[in-house]
């Protein structure tokens, strides 16, 4: 890639932008990232960071650059793992069609698509009520209990695992590898050595774990999404092995991690704002919007990259082509121009079909739209349905419960809550 281009019109040297950044991108900014950005975003729609990357802050213009093709996905691995060679790439961050772009993004994804439908998700519907009834009896058996060790991680677990192919006796050994996948999405500069060579570790895992499962499902196929994977191909075109391997750890971390994460994330949100909770128990047809405005408000992917494939301008800079940009998801879901009153958590923001509100980028937009965004809402529409069809009321039992380190893919470590029955 090449080198940042600085233009000295945004190159910032205010002491109390630096600190936002600073706050965003260290401790402090897991448990409240929407402060600092919202003073990176009132300065400015763009600032150079102090590693020579510009941050985009306002909805309009981190739309159009994940909107279209003039930015590519591409180069993420460069901009956010520089200590990871691009031979070693495939094998160190396995991430598929994720960080493609046309036309190679586009074959796979439309291999890949023919084997996760809008009907397998709804297929899925039964086995999710099946297992979110389970999990929230056996949470509230316990009385006390942490919501992410009960339920923010089991429940896309488990999905996840059924989906692809996992059996129960790999749920803890994939759940360790994905979780330090997920960390190993931060800038390397920031990671500490145990963290990146947990990630080299887990990458390693799954790729060696996933070729064992794929060699016996194409020895005895199942009706799982791994033996569906391993058939599909579109005017003779196949995935390798290689590209099956990685679309499979890219499915699972996607659908488990970031889910989890939206869970807990969204819950929190509820929980302290219950009015909420009141008002989808009186109007229960506001549920099925509840989980878009909850991941507005906590996006499970916090920061996404770019860099321009040709001469372009966005935010009153030229950027020339191989030049990247860091996207602050977190700060454009909530720039007021684009959400009014964007802090507030209101379940009505997307309930109405005749007046929607601008789509968030919790899933992104454009060519790299999550595939598995409807699997996620649903999960997350179906316990909120059980939660306050079995529980009477819920409160938190911290007013800080702690976030995990990860900065691109945030979540919370616990969440202790206490409840009474319905």
């Amino acid at each position: 890639m090449a080198a940042p281009h600085v233009n000295t019109a945004v190159a910032d040297q205010d002491p109390a932008i630096l600190t936002a950044m600073a706050q965003l991108l260290g401790p402090d900014g897991r448990s409240d990232p929407y402060t600092p950005a919202r003073v990176l975003r009132e300065a400015g729609p763009i600032h150079l960071t102090p590693i020579g990357h510009h941050l985009l802050t306002r909805y309009e213009d981190c739309a159009a650059v994940l909107s279209t093709t003039a930015w590519s996905h591409a180069e993420e691995a460069g901009m956010m793992h520089p200590t990871v060679s691009p031979e070693n790439a495939a094998e160190e961050l396995p991430t598929s069609f994720l960080w493609m772009e046309p036309p190679d993004h586009t074959r796979l994804r439309n291999l890949v698509t023919k084997g996760f439908t809008p009907r397998m998700v709804t297929r899925l519907r039964p086995r999710i009520e099946e297992l979110t009834e389970q999990l929230v009896d056996t949470a509230l058996a316990a009385g006390e209990f942490d919501l992410v060790e009960l339920i923010a991680y089991p429940l896309p677990l488990i999905i996840a695992c059924e989906l692809i192919g996992v059996p129960k006796e790999a749920y803890g050994q994939v759940h360790q590898w994905s979780q330090d996948l997920a960390r190993g999405f931060d800038h390397d500069y920031t990671l500490p050595e145990e963290s990146l060579k947990a990630r080299s570790a887990a990458s390693r895992g799954f790729m060696g774990y996933f070729r064992e499962l794929l060699n016996e499902r194409r020895a005895d196929p199942t009706d799982d999404l791994l033996s569906v994977l391993s058939l599909v191909e579109d005017r003779g075109d196949v995935l390798t092995e290689q590209e099956l391997l990685a679309t499979c750890i890219t499915t699972f971390v996607a659908g488990h991690e970031t889910t989890a994460n939206l869970i807990g994330t969204g819950m929190l949100r509820l929980l302290r704002n219950p009015e909420q909770l009141d008002l989808m128990r009186a109007r229960p047809e506001l549920i099925a919007a509840a989980p878009d405005e909850l991941l507005r408000l906590e996006p499970s992917v916090q920061i996404t990259t770019r860099a321009a494939t040709r001469p372009i301008t966005v935010a009153g800079h030229d950027f020339e082509p191989g030049e990247g940009v860091v996207v602050l998801i977190n700060s454009a879901n909530h720039d007021p121009a684009a959400f009014p009153d964007p802090d507030r958590t209101d379940v009505t923001r997307y309930s109405d079909p005749m007046n929607p509100a601008k789509k968030h980028l919790g899933f992104s937009l454009g060519i790299h739209y999550c595939l598995g965004a409807p699997l996620a809402l649903l999960e997350m529409e179906i316990l909120i349905e059980v939660l306050l069809r079995k529980v009477g009321a819920m409160e938190l039992l911290s007013e800080n419960p702690p976030f995990k380190p990860n900065v691109v893919i945030r979540g919370l470590e616990s969440l202790r809550v206490g409840f009474k029955p319905a």
